[in-house]
């Protein structure tokens, strides 16, 4: 725990530079928002120094001095135009400027973060904690961001205008502006210690929040709403709250004390103190002493109150700036951070014709864990290829570097004879159509979830959507949807949108291969969700679709790569066996022992059935 708090830390200098990164940021997406929120900060000290050290003498002294109504008017008239339109200026920056900025500043840092997701390598996403730092810096990004200028700005113009007040007062009267102490005590000793007590009770709160944070969620999710209703694991679910609650209160009453005692005295010295004294002083100097004007006492017990505030501004601004300073850590982490395999890296055309793809003695460690060892094989462009083998084998990993999602530990990958790395990114991978296991579908129509934004011609694309939803089974279902493949998927947007079954959904993303037109085409495990008699269609119409293809699927049904013309085993990280399925089946060694296996339970399932 130690070791993962440390790294959450960050330096007072970092921090500040992290703040100075944060109002460069702004600057570059939004300058005239960055203008508009110093100018505004600026004014807000200045009318409170203004009215309180200068309008206020001023006023006070010309009615002493005798000096005519006309004069003191004018002079009114003329501040009241000037703050006028200093009011006006704000109101228009919070109600026009600001909003305006606002989603400029969301459309521009947003485009940045997700131009930035979308281009680092795929193991960052793998990586649980540069995701987390990546899903605190996405976390409402440009309010923060905002906040954190505004608090630059804040810090810089309080600390200015704390020391105009303590100037003002000291011409005012010397001693008066010891009374300073007092709220400079309150903010920077009582209120410090009661932030690290907030930091400390949140802290211990942070493991109860996450509980019920959690069981919230589970009670609104549809995924959880059977099992809440055939089992009892509500009464579980209770008991885990009531205890969570009681450990928040726990927490609460184990700094409760210290905290109200430490707050008592954070109003005491920034409120009391200062006000009740100052005032005792001034009465003193005015009423006794007379050694005090009433302007004077007017003007100190009005710098009274500004610089009390200017100071509690002040404070908090800096107290924030460090705060904020974690959060553009991580920011600016992400944003700086430098990709291993940028996807915007530029290289060689591979063009469109694939001879053939080499692994030449390729070995790939995953967290200092190997999963491939020195492995060697190669794809001829045109022919059939099958990945066997038990899970943690390495057919996904190999699939995975050779759409260059990783890059080989060491060896290489060769196309055309050329190793990947020279080729452009985006053109070598757009050799490929892919249809992976785990995949995903998206809140959007059916057309779109089978395109997934490929070029194709508006007149043509209806037609090629419908063929590959043929080919792939899908189909005579999409058709019984309410707009048919124009129909939404998923509920997310769209209370009419379609959920379909997994097989449903598998058949979908088969059909995002069949689809796009590239040289080589993959399918992982196209079949795991299908019933036999649909994965005997799906493979017939796969390998006379893709005859002229450079075709690899990913098969744990033994019974469906048998027509393939190469078989690859992999076993351990590396090729155990290869050759066809006669060759295999002639070795007698591990490919035919699953083989038979699995043919055996084939049998014992179409004996039960025929006798059931």
């Amino acid at each position: 725990m130690k070791k993962k708090a440390s790294k959450r830390e960050i330096t007072r200098t970092r921090a500040v530079q992290n703040n100075l990164f944060a109002c460069g940021l702004l600057g570059k997406i939004c300058p005239s928002l960055v203008v508009h929120q110093g100018i505004m900060q600026f004014l807000g000290y200045f009318e409170w120094l203004f009215y309180s050290a200068f309008f206020m003498r001023y006023v006070i002294n010309s009615l002493e001095n005798g000096d005519s109504f006309r004069t003191i008017m004018t002079f009114v008239i003329v501040v009241v135009i000037v703050m006028c339109s200093c009011n006006f200026y704000e109101s228009t920056l919070m109600g026009y400027v600001f909003p305006v900025s606002e989603a400029k500043v969301n459309k521009g840092l947003y485009t940045k973060l997700f131009r930035k997701s979308r281009n680092v390598e795929l193991e960052c996403f793998e990586n649980s904690d540069f995701y987390d730092k990546y899903t605190l810096a996405m976390e409402k990004a440009d309010q923060r961001l905002m906040t954190t200028v505004q608090d630059v700005f804040k810090t810089v113009f309080g600390a200015i205008a704390s020391v105009c007040a303590f100037v003002f007062m000291y011409q005012v009267d010397k001693i008066s502006v010891l009374f300073i102490l007092f709220p400079i005590i309150g903010n920077f000793v009582f209120n410090r210690k009661l932030s690290h007590i907030d930091y400390a009770r949140n802290k211990d709160m942070a493991p109860h929040n996450r509980r019920i944070a959690y069981i919230n969620r589970v009670m609104y999710l549809p995924e959880y709403a059977k099992e809440m209703r055939l089992t009892d694991v509500f009464s579980l679910m209770k008991r885990q709250y009531h205890e969570a609650i009681t450990g928040l209160s726990d927490v609460t009453k184990k700094y409760t004390k210290r905290a109200m005692v430490l707050h008592w005295m954070y109003v005491m010295f920034t409120f009391t103190f200062i006000f009740e004294g100052l005032l005792i002083y001034g009465a003193y100097r005015t009423l006794v002493s007379n050694s005090m004007s009433l302007a004077e006492l007017a003007v100190i017990t009005s710098m009274m109150v500004s610089t009390t505030w200017i100071l509690i501004g002040f404070t908090e601004s800096l107290t924030s700036l460090f705060k904020n300073g974690l959060f553009i850590e991580y920011l600016r982490t992400f944003l700086e951070y430098k990709e291993k395999i940028p996807e915007d890296s530029e290289g060689l055309d591979p063009g469109k014709e694939i001879k053939s793809i080499e692994f030449r003695d390729v070995s790939f460690s995953y967290k200092d864990k190997e999963v491939l060892s020195h492995l060697n094989m190669e794809f001829r462009g045109g022919k059939t290829y099958a990945l066997v083998g038990h899970n943690g084998a390495g057919k996904t990993t190999l699939i995975k570097l050779l759409l260059r999602f990783y890059d080989p530990t060491s060896g290489e990958i060769l196309l055309n004879g050329r190793n990947i790395r020279e080729y452009d990114l985006k053109k070598y991978r757009a050799l490929f159509a892919t249809a992976f296991q785990d995949h995903r579908m998206f809140s959007m129509s059916v057309m779109d979830n089978v395109v997934m934004g490929e070029e194709i011609p508006e007149n043509e694309k209806e037609q090629r959507v419908c063929e590959a939803l043929k080919l792939s089974g899908a189909y005579d279902k999409v058709m019984t949807l309410p707009k048919g493949i124009q129909t939404t998927l998923t509920h997310e947007f769209d209370d009419e949108g379609a959920v379909l079954s997994g097989g449903e959904f598998q058949k979908i993303v088969v059909a995002r291969a069949f689809v796009k037109e590239c040289p080589f085409k993959i399918f992982d495990e196209p079949s795991s969700a299908l019933d036999p008699i649909a994965e005997a269609t799906l493979f017939d119409n796969i390998y006379d679709t893709c005859a002229d293809h450079t075709l690899v699927f990913i098969s744990h049904r033994l019974s469906s790569v048998q027509n393939a013309d190469w078989v690859y085993l992999l076993s351990g990280g590396t090729v155990k066996e290869a050759g066809t399925h006669h060759m295999l089946m002639e070795q007698k060694g591990l490919y035919a022992d699953m083989y038979s296996k699995q043919a055996k339970n084939y049998l014992a399932l179409s004996e039960g059935g025929e006798q059931a």
